[in-house]
């Protein structure tokens, strides 16, 4: 099969590899939407930085080179021996992050936060592939939400926006504001509205406020033009969501929070930062941190979102990319801070760029024109040998 295999920094190679092999709790996925984000983009601008290229992963057990892509969906061609309620065919998507339930976060329902947490496209081989060996704890199917297709490579920075809006205890009838209308930011937009929350977005970007509106936001605001205080003097915040990573981005938010109001911090920062405890304090206001997803919970939230949205996904997902151009027009426009989509996605079966499938003809079937895996010889017999 072909892949975008990673061997460092800067060298990503689209290459012919072996198909998975998968265990007996895993199913085999064809990938068929594969999202590149600014986690992607900086393990091949700076990288390696999490990706166990050189030393052995001790949770998954990878080393060497690795296939990226965390953000994906497709359909399951094959099951190991104990996979029960799946089913060959059907469209399904992956949270990607891998827990182990045994230990005391897992067993309180924080299994993004395991202690042998490891990640698809992460910390083993992932979706920027033809196919894909998925452990199916991690498997959501998307059947009863009626999606397939393009859509469902949406889904999982979708699930990871639900989790930072539920960390913040988002609840209807409040104010939020989110600061940054990148690939987390749209989502948590979307999330927020459809959750009956009125959103303030703040973006540089004159086209990303405008997908806000478009997702739901009710107002905007462009940090050109003034701070975010003065746009909010006669607004009752609730929460304010920092999604950039930027020390312009936090130090908005933390001005932008009266009194009792919660910050979410999103976005991950490069460097240590400092903030006025005495004014947090006085003020009686709540830092909450959010990783990733939890899956079992989050991604079903994601794919009713998804499903619920009665606007066009275009607006954030517009291409699907074919894995030869995975460097060229994904990659590096983002890591080199020019990418104009919200989100990119690839679709490793096509040949050349086309408009994405979403989301109203994706419920209907595959679009005319768009990639076809070839045949497969003979069905898929449950597999039970693992790969050494």
């Amino acid at each position: 099969m072909r892949a975008a295999v990673y061997h460092g920094r800067g060298d990503i190679r689209i290459e012919e590899v072996p198909e998975p092999v998968i265990g007996p709790d895993d199913v085999l996925m064809e990938v068929r939407a594969c999202g590149v984000c600014g986690t992607d983009a900086a393990e091949f601008a700076n990288g390696p930085l999490m990706l166990p290229i050189e030393r052995r992963h001790a949770a998954s057990g990878h080393q060497g080179p690795m296939i990226p892509g965390h953000e994906f969906a497709g359909r399951i061609v094959a099951l190991g021996a104990n996979v029960e309620g799946l089913a060959e065919g059907e469209w399904a998507v992956t949270g990607a992050g891998v827990w182990c339930g045994e230990c005391a976060r897992c067993r309180s329902g924080k299994q993004n936060l395991c202690v042998r947490y490891w990640t698809l496209g992460l910390q083993a081989h992932g979706g920027l592939a033809e196919y894909c060996a998925v452990p199916a704890t991690t498997i959501v199917r998307a059947q009863p939400y009626e999606l397939e297709g393009d859509v469902l490579g949406l889904a999982q920075p979708l699930s990871i926006a639900v989790h930072s809006m539920r960390q913040g205890r988002a609840r209807a009838g409040e104010t939020a504001v989110v600061v940054g209308v990148g690939g987390i930011g749209a989502f948590l937009v979307y999330a927020l509205a459809r959750t009956g929350l009125q959103v303030i977005a703040s973006d540089l970007d004159e086209g990303r406020r405008g997908i806000a509106r478009d997702l739901g936001a009710e107002e905007t605001h462009d940090p050109a033009l003034g701070p975010l205080t003065d746009a909010l003097s006669q607004r009752d915040v609730d929460v304010v969501y920092e999604v950039t990573g930027s020390l312009p981005g936090l130090d908005a938010a933390m001005e932008a929070l009266p009194t009792a109001a919660r910050l979410v911090a999103v976005g991950l920062h490069e460097q240590t930062r400092a903030i006025d405890l005495r004014a947090l304090t006085l003020r009686e206001n709540e830092i909450i941190g959010t990783n990733a997803h939890v899956c079992p919970t989050d991604m079903p939230e994601s794919l009713r979102l998804l499903a619920a949205h009665d606007g066009d996904w275009r607006v954030v997902a517009p291409l699907a990319l074919p894995l030869d151009l995975v460097v060229e027009q994904a990659l590096e426009p983002l890591a080199e801070r020019r990418s104009t989509r919200i989100k990119t996605l690839i679709d490793p079966w096509a040949s050349e760029p086309r408009q994405t499938d979403m989301p109203a003809a994706a419920r209907r079937g595959p679009a005319t024109g768009s990639s076809q895996p070839p045949a497969r010889q003979g069905a898929h017999a449950k597999h039970e040998e693992v790969e050494p």
